[in-house]
């Protein structure tokens, strides 16, 4: 799929420009106490480089960037060198960074973090490959978000499939659940139940499920000239708004059952333009698309002008969705790092601390994406999964 960058161009400073200051300074929290707001005298130093990039212009607007857009790719830089570090074996803590030492941040790449890579091995390319059922896993696991909630029902059903789905049996199983006091869904953003005659918010999502799967949802989607198009496909069912959809969206395209580019196509949810906010205030105002493209356009130019070593994803480079999903994360991190900046939600803690969980890394991604080596050897905290399917 071509990529359109039509409208949007980058301006910075020249490279002889010098800043106000050689180096950004960030305030680390005091180990000692538990309070964000309390800082110590430490702080981490990272070089800006040649210039400094004062401001940018995309779409004809130009915007002024606050101290938050160099904290994006030094962000970058340092949690992508994290995940490496930890993928070749590297004791904990893997990193310097305090903040990301003591704070729970996802992966640079969307498709690196765990429930993603449960969903690319364990779901995606698990079972039956026609596209009713791909379509049929990824909405039932992806609209709880949960990896307990996928092993629960299978434990209790063996492989699932959509030819012997039955809303009784499901819905008894995830009651049962419920009652006895476990978690159905990830903390990781709401899903909104639809309004579909059941009592209990799981049950009527195994009847927008089982709807959407009646209504051919996978025969909607494959037949989407774009991705645009497909993610409206998603978002025309009940309860199913524009951050679902799209996350519905990229990872249904994970597998076979589409093969857009994920350049082709973001949509900016409700952490992204807090981010954006913070790096560019608010004249970024209903261009959040349009910025995040820049990003994803001049992400070399910018982790050159800081000096920052970034190889991606095995050599691929950040993509749209990746790029909006660093903008969630830096959200957070500037809570701490600049927590003089404002954004949007005007949240100012970081939710989770790192917690080290025992299961090692998987390391294995959509193979039409080229980047898998199986004869990678394993880790012992990152591993290289062989496929479930033959590919």
């Amino acid at each position: 799929m071509r990529r359109s960058t039509a409208g949007i161009h980058g301006q910075q400073a020249g490279a002889g420009q010098s800043s106000a200051t050689d180096w950004m300074r960030i305030r680390t929290l005091n180990d000692a106490t538990a309070h964000q707001d309390s800082v110590d005298d430490s702080i981490i130093q990272a070089p800006q480089g040649r210039y400094a990039a004062p401001q940018v212009t995309v779409c004809g607007r130009s915007l002024q960037t606050s101290p938050v857009f160099d904290t994006y790719w030094i962000f970058a830089a340092r949690r992508q060198a994290l995940y490496e570090a930890r993928c070749g074996g590297v004791p904990w803590p893997w990193t310097d960074d305090p903040i990301l030492r003591q704070f729970r941040f996802t992966n640079c790449y969307r498709a690196a973090d765990r429930v993603s890579q449960f969903l690319i091995n364990r779901v995606a390319y698990a079972g039956p490959q026609d596209y009713r059922n791909i379509v049929f896993r990824i909405l039932l696991f992806k609209t709880f978000n949960r990896i307990s909630t996928w092993q629960l029902l299978e434990d209790a059903l063996g492989e699932i499939r959509w030819e012997t789905y039955d809303f009784d049996t499901y819905n008894k199983i995830l009651s049962s659940a419920f009652e006895g006091g476990a978690r159905l869904y990830s903390a990781a953003y709401v899903v909104p139940p639809p309004t579909l005659g059941a009592v209990r918010k799981h049950a009527n999502h195994l009847n927008l499920i089982s709807h959407m799967i009646d209504d051919g949802v996978h025969d909607r989607i494959t037949g989407a000239v774009s991705m645009a198009d497909a993610f409206e496909v998603l978002r025309g069912y009940p309860a199913i708004g524009n951050f679902l959809g799209y996350q519905f969206l990229i990872d249904i395209n994970y597998t076979t059952v589409l093969d857009f580019s994920e350049n082709d196509f973001v949509v900016p949810g409700p952490g992204a333009r807090d981010g954006i906010r913070k790096c560019f205030g608010p004249a970024a105002n209903g261009i959040e698309a349009e910025v995040i493209r820049y990003m994803v356009d001049r992400q070399e130019e910018h982790f050159a002008r800081l000096g920052l070593t970034f190889g991606g994803l095995r050599g691929r480079p950040l993509h749209l969705i990746d790029c909006q999903n660093l903008f969630c994360e830096v959200d957070k991190y500037a809570r701490v790092a600049h927590p003089d900046v404002a954004g949007i939600s005007g949240r100012r803690r970081i939710k989770q601390r790192y917690v080290s969980l025992p299961d090692p890394l998987s390391a294995w991604f959509p193979p039409k994406w080229g980047i898998n080596n199986l004869e990678t050897v394993k880790r012992a905290d990152c591993q290289v999964l062989t496929p479930a399917v033959d590919m």
